[in-house]
């Protein structure tokens, strides 16, 4: 094939219509659809408009094949198609369509050309999911319906997954985003229940580990001699909430024979630049000389030595204070936006003389992830240790054992964060990379993050598991237009045996079941 596309799609609304404004017509041999192997027919074919260099189908025909209902409004000239969760709106003359509420550009306008209502190819493989193939020499468009194809692992691969796989779920406290509510503030026994229906709810899924934050901002959902009181809980910083919610929670998923680990922001010192609302024993109030602030947030600057033993001081309260399963971080190192203002910092802590401040900081994070695993490991070397970093380690472009991709973004190049040195070092017992991308993502596709991080981990003690996006489900990004992408992944992620599990951001996400994945994943897991 001389092209090959991941689209999307928005639909197929061939409709009967009087007839309209017709699109210029082109010339050359006509265009032929295949669905799913099966040649589709419509009195109107396919065509490409030359003033946009764009393809345009009547889709009411491949709309009702996928089982989509298609309806049409004479007077506004509008079609609507809904399949499962998604409902779409297109207006004959209209470079937009409406999705689900929101506006999709388009293209090209839809145009009613005899009597059928016809979009852009690209936005009907963006819309309802399909895989999209064009093939220049015969003039062919083929549509697959579902993901786009998993790509086959390595022939010596071998499954792993089993029942004992790690299925885990980020529960964010920050922004009240997952847990607890807002309207469960200062309200023990409605935070408490909230919890326990969060758990049933994942439970039934078959999730057996939950990730929660207990440090969402130099702050804690416990009762900490170090740190104030998350305001998340109250809506006041420093209030206590009248019991311990970090004791609770873990008694309840322990109860329910499932793992609980302690998620900690680890630099984030505030979600904003406000030191108002700050109790009397935030960090930013006893330390402002550790504060550093990007983009209106305030950050604990990691070159500072001090600041970092105060981060680990508070992880380690947890650790000997509560029966946790895990110690866990996210990415939030250095801001990987923004100018981070570190140079008289870099001028007072560069005492090993790094000639680059880009080394000087992946440094000052190597030393804060081996003198926090030692600290863990010595005090209860049961616990396990990880760290979740942004799914891309470094590009090709930028050093030649990176991975395949063309990320805006990498851990090493702009969260300061070398993942690679700490998983041959030891230093983490897990790695769980963000891989918030589809199979179909040009720039980023999944197949190939993971087939670079499970070699990362190849011959170590390190465990993987893969962070999912179930948050990006019925998005207009490719390949999130149904909930098989996440099952696709997780059957890929099978063939790997050094995948050790999955977790999936976030809790409410998969709570609201977008495109039914909260089913999906109830099949697949208890299929298991």
């Amino acid at each position: 094939m001389a092209l090959r596309r991941w689209l999307w799609l928005v639909l197929i609304c061939a409709l009967c219509v009087p007839g309209g404004a017709f699109a210029q017509t082109e010339t050359g041999p006509q265009i032929s659809i295949f669905l799913n192997g099966q040649k589709i027919h419509s009195d109107v074919p396919p065509y490409l408009d030359p003033n946009a260099n764009i393809t345009l189908v009547p889709l009411r025909v491949i709309s009702e094949a996928l089982g989509a209902n298609v309806s049409w409004e004479q007077s506004s000239q509008t079609a609507a198609i809904q399949k499962q969760d998604t409902t779409m709106l297109l207006t004959v003359g209209q470079r937009q369509a409406r999705v689900n509420g929101s506006s999709v550009a388009l293209d090209a306008p839809v145009v009613n050309r005899q009597g059928r209502v016809m979009v852009p190819l690209r936005f009907v493989g963006e819309q309802l999911g399909l895989t999209v193939h064009w093939e220049q020499a015969t003039r062919t468009i083929t549509l697959l319906s579902g993901l786009a194809e998993v790509p086959a692992p390595p022939p010596d691969s071998a499954g792993s997954e089993t029942s004992d796989s790690l299925r885990g779920v980020w529960v964010s406290t920050v922004y009240n985003l997952d847990w607890p509510s807002p309207d469960s503030y200062g309200n023990a026994a409605k935070q408490q229940q909230e919890y326990i229906r969060l758990l049933d709810e994942l439970q039934e899924m078959g999730i057996n580990a939950v990730f929660v934050q207990v440090r969402p901002a130099a702050d804690a959902i416990y009762p900490s001699t170090l740190v104030p009181w998350s305001k998340f809980l109250t809506g006041t910083q420093g209030k206590d909430p009248g019991y311990d919610p970090l004791a609770f929670m873990i008694a309840e998923t322990h109860r329910r024979g499932m793992q609980f680990h302690a998620w900690f922001n680890p630099f984030r010192a505030s979600t904003d630049a406000k030191t108002e609302q700050l109790a009397a024993n935030h960090v930013a109030k006893q330390h402002p000389e550790w504060i550093v602030t990007v983009d209106n947030k305030m950050y604990i600057n990691p070159g500072i030595p001090e600041a970092r033993q105060h981060i680990i001081a508070a992880i380690l309260e947890v650790v000997n204070r509560y029966e946790i399963d895990g110690v866990h971080l996210d990415d939030y190192f250095y801001p990987s936006g923004g100018t981070f203002p570190d140079d008289a910092t870099y001028q007072a802590y560069n005492g090993n003389r790094f000639a680059s401040k880009a080394d000087w900081r992946r440094d000052n994070i190597n030393a804060f992830v081996r003198e926090l695993s030692h600290a863990i490991k010595q005090a209860k070397p049961e616990i396990q240790f990880g760290i979740s970093p942004f799914g891309v380690w470094r590009n090709q472009a930028d050093d030649p054992s990176g991975s395949a991709t063309r990320a805006g973004v990498t851990t090493y190049d702009h969260m300061y964060a070398d993942v690679r040195t700490w998983i041959q070092q030891g230093w983490v017992d897990y790695v769980a990379p963000q891989i918030y991308w589809s199979f179909a993502a040009p720039a980023t596709p999944y197949a190939t993050l993971v087939e670079w991080w499970t070699n990362e981990v190849k011959g170590t003690d390190v465990k993987l598991y893969i962070g999912h996006a179930p948050y990006k489900l019925g998005t207009a990004e490719a390949g999130w237009q149904t909930a098989q992408e996440i099952i696709n992944q997780l059957t890929y992620n099978a063939r790997y045996p050094e995948v050790q599990g999955s977790l999936f951001f976030s809790a409410k996400d998969l709570r609201k079941n977008p495109l039914g994945v909260a089913d999906a994943l109830k099949a697949y897991f208890f299929s298991r």
